[in-house]
């Protein structure tokens, strides 16, 4: 796999996987799009809505953690096409509820196929990449899904334009079948991962994928250099504890805690900024919403600027970065604050450094944790991994209202920020290995 040069099978894979991981995003978002019409529609009040918010949450933690172990052990083909029947079917369950306690069940349901597709996605893009390459395709990937985050406010504006808002929202959710399209697609187009069937010991099957690699590369003219000997995973049964083993114990604690620091600060910030805009610095709701806007395009910037990247500098100095420069934006919150300056200017300048800081990481999250783990283990460790980022979208935003809330005012928001920036990057200083160019079978070995 590492020797093929990128051919239109690659890219047709790559299509399949990104066109669903687009739909998970989109389908993650609508419930935010949609929440003041159902509101109004199923009569829910706070705590209800808290809970509506919470069981989305809560299946994807599930999901993960379960469909990424259950990929380990029965592949990545099937699993990832098994997700994604089970969001876009609950999809329309969704969008059928007939009060808010079946769509809680509904979205419950549907977030163990949301919170399953993207890590099994990822590890299916990495395993097919050539290693050369393998960081701008899993980023250029990657950068669907915050496509797919645009795409669900526009959508939203289109849908309550000229649909009334009471339908408007279950439009919403009944859009999210679409995916369903994928999967009869993907049955064709869509081969198991060539890593894994080796891992597996089945290598009649996975010949004959290479063999069809092989061939689209001829028919294109692509120059197909001659195998070089390699040294694949031995075949090994699939065990879950194994990633808490002596020999990846250290890597796992790496991967949780960049999961959870990075996206603490991202949910945190994000979760709460249009407010802050509003509340502090006095802007207008529109305004508030013009200035999420630019600091959504400038994450979709980073996601790109990283991919064209990341197989030159590296991945361990882009995080690096990142996070420093995500510690400035906080250290800078609290300067302006204690000096007086909380106008929408110092909430603005001090929250896109803190957007592009943590979104370095949080981007390469996808590309560089699968590396960290053999083939056996692949899916289950970086889904476990980002089953953290769950935990953190609950804690985040509400410890920063606890501290709003508790009078100890903006500083002490940004301070917090800083520290968990900091012991993410003391993490990535003190554990984080260099996989820039290496092979799959090289990078999961005990190496750095």
């Amino acid at each position: 796999m590492d020797r093929l040069p990128m051919t239109s099978k690659h890219r047709r894979i790559a299509r399949v996987v990104a066109a669903g991981t687009f739909f998970d995003a989109f389908d993650s978002l609508v419930l935010g799009i949609a929440l003041t019409v159902i509101a109004r529609s199923l009569g829910q009040g706070f705590l209800g809505t808290g809970v509506l918010i919470s069981a989305g949450y809560l299946g994807q933690f599930i999901g993960a953690l379960v469909l990424g172990s259950v990929s380990d052990r029965l592949g990545r083909r099937r699993t990832f096409l098994v997700a994604i029947t089970v969001f876009s079917l609950l999809s329309v369950a969704c969008a059928l509820a007939w009060n808010l306690e079946a769509l809680t069940v509904a979205r419950f349901l549907q977030g163990i196929g949301l919170g399953a597709e993207v890590p099994i996605a990822a590890t299916l893009i990495s395993e097919y990449a050539p290693s050369l390459k393998r960081g701008r395709a899993v980023m250029l990937y990657q950068a669907i899904f915050a496509w797919g985050v645009f795409a669900a406010p526009l959508v939203g504006l289109i849908v309550f334009a000229v649909v009334d808002p009471a339908t408007g929202w279950r439009v919403l959710f009944a859009l999210g079948v679409l995916p369903v399209l994928l999967v009869l697609l993907g049955r064709r187009a869509l081969p198991e991962s060539v890593r894994w069937l080796t891992a597996k010991g089945r290598t009649v099957e996975a010949d004959r994928i290479i063999g069809e690699f092989e061939d689209t590369a001829r028919r294109e003219g692509k120059d197909l250099p001659e195998p070089r000997p390699a040294e694949a995973d031995v075949a090994r049964p699939t065990r879950l504890a194994e990633i808490f083993a002596p020999a990846y114990r250290t890597r796992t604690i790496l991967n949780g805690t960049l999961w959870f620091t990075v996206y603490f600060v991202s949910y945190g910030y994000s979760v709460w900024l249009p407010s802050l805009y509003v509340t502090i610095g006095g802007l207008q709701v529109s305004q508030a919403l013009y200035l999420t806007l630019v600091v959504g395009a400038s994450q979709l910037v980073v996601v790109y600027a990283f991919a064209f990247a990341v197989d030159r500098i590296g991945r361990r100095p882009l995080f690096v970065a990142g996070f420093g420069l995500g510690i400035l934006g906080a250290v800078l919150g609290v300067v302006m604050v204690l000096s007086g300056a909380t106008s929408w200017p110092t909430l603005f300048a001090a929250g896109l450094l803190l957007a592009v800081g943590s979104y370095v990481p949080a981007a390469g999250l996808y590309l560089y944790i699968p590396e960290l783990y053999p083939t056996r283990i692949r899916a289950w460790g970086t889904a476990a991994g980002s089953s953290m980022n769950r935990i953190a979208s609950v804690i985040a935003p509400t410890v920063v209202g606890a501290l709003l809330a508790g009078g100890f005012g903006l500083a002490s928001v940004f301070v917090m920020f800083g520290i968990v920036l900091l012991i993410g990057l003391g993490a990535m200083t003190a554990w984080g290995i260099e996989t820039k160019g290496r092979s799959l079978e090289e990078t999961g070995d005990l190496i750095g």
